[in-house]
């Protein structure tokens, strides 16, 4: 059962915004489009190839398709609609259209260093069937798209008031800011890694001078922060869901929303940013292990004495 624990946060969030009277529908159509889109463009790719980068198309136009789902089918005031799902949108295509140049590259021939590493926490967690391995971690991105990362869009998207906190503005821009410069943090790095076996490497201590340890950093940095500006901007609407819901499924909703944080800083420091991208620098470059201790991996700072 250890194989399927990745599995158990999305379903759980899932079910929980099915049991909401605001958005079950909306939920509904979007995990099922989810599993659809995953099914074909990551897992069956993932089963004749072994290799995980697939992911990387998946989950953008899964934004893609939350983004529409939650505009056309939310019954919430249009313009905030509009506003969230658009920026949703705008983010899935630079990210999705960029995945498919890489792939036309044939830069998904290979792994990722990421999913590398991620065989090598899998052996240390005792999985050796590779395979199903595979499946499971795909499918949990795509339960993600269907349950805590599409949680504070359908707050938002459902929202019949049209009045505009001031927080909403804030968090609503530093959530397009911060995914949309990330992406392109990221893509910028992959382009210049594809002409330069060191152009990575290169281009993390760059990068990495002033937000943390790789270039990834960066990319995680702003991406992180994003996920705290979901948070914000969802919190007017989440407070005007009382009484549309019970007690307890709006308190669940509210935890959800910053379990969605939490979920976004662990997933790209721990899971596929940070964390993985460092293992193989350091082995490459013995002296990045001091420069590991010097600077700061998410939280920008001066760099520390050894």
């Amino acid at each position: 059962m250890h194989y399927l624990r990745p599995l158990y946060a999305g379903l759980l969030g899932w079910a929980l915004m099915l049991s909401t009277s605001s958005f079950s529908h909306l939920s509904m159509v979007n995990g099922t489009g989810q599993l659809v889109l995953f099914l074909f463009v990551v897992c069956l790719p993932i089963w004749r190839t072994g290799r995980m980068s697939y992911v990387d198309i998946g989950w953008p136009f899964g934004l893609v398709l939350l983004g529409i789902i939650s505009f056309f089918l939310s019954e919430g005031y249009w313009l905030r609609s509009l506003l969230v799902s658009g920026i949703v949108v705008l983010v899935g295509l630079r990210m999705g259209l960029g995945a498919l140049n890489m792939w036309r590259m044939g830069l998904l021939k290979k792994e990722f260093p990421r999913y590398q590493y991620q065989r090598i926490r899998w052996a240390g967690e005792g999985k050796d069937n590779t395979a199903l391995a595979l499946q499971v971690d795909a499918i949990s991105q795509g339960l993600a798209n269907a349950s805590f990362l599409a949680l504070p869009i359908f707050i938002m998207a459902s929202n019949t008031s049209q009045e505009f906190f001031a927080i909403r503005v804030p968090g609503s821009s530093h959530m397009g800011f911060s995914l949309c410069d990330g992406v392109h943090c990221r893509y910028s790095e992959a382009s210049i890694s594809s002409r330069n076996e060191g152009g990575r490497e290169a281009g993390a201590r760059c990068a990495a001078s002033a937000c943390g340890n790789t270039a990834v950093t960066l990319t995680i940095l702003l991406n992180g922060w994003c996920g705290m500006g979901w948070l914000l901007a969802a919190i007017p609407s989440w407070l005007s869901l009382r009484g549309f819901e019970s007690d307890v499924v709006w308190l669940l909703l509210g935890l959800g929303l910053l379990f969605t944080s939490r979920a976004m800083y662990v997933t790209l420091v721990h899971t596929t940013g940070a964390v993985p991208s460092e293992y193989f620098s350091a082995q490459k470059r013995p002296d990045y292990v001091s420069y590991q201790k010097q600077t700061n991996r998410f939280f920008p700072g001066p760099s520390k004495p050894l």
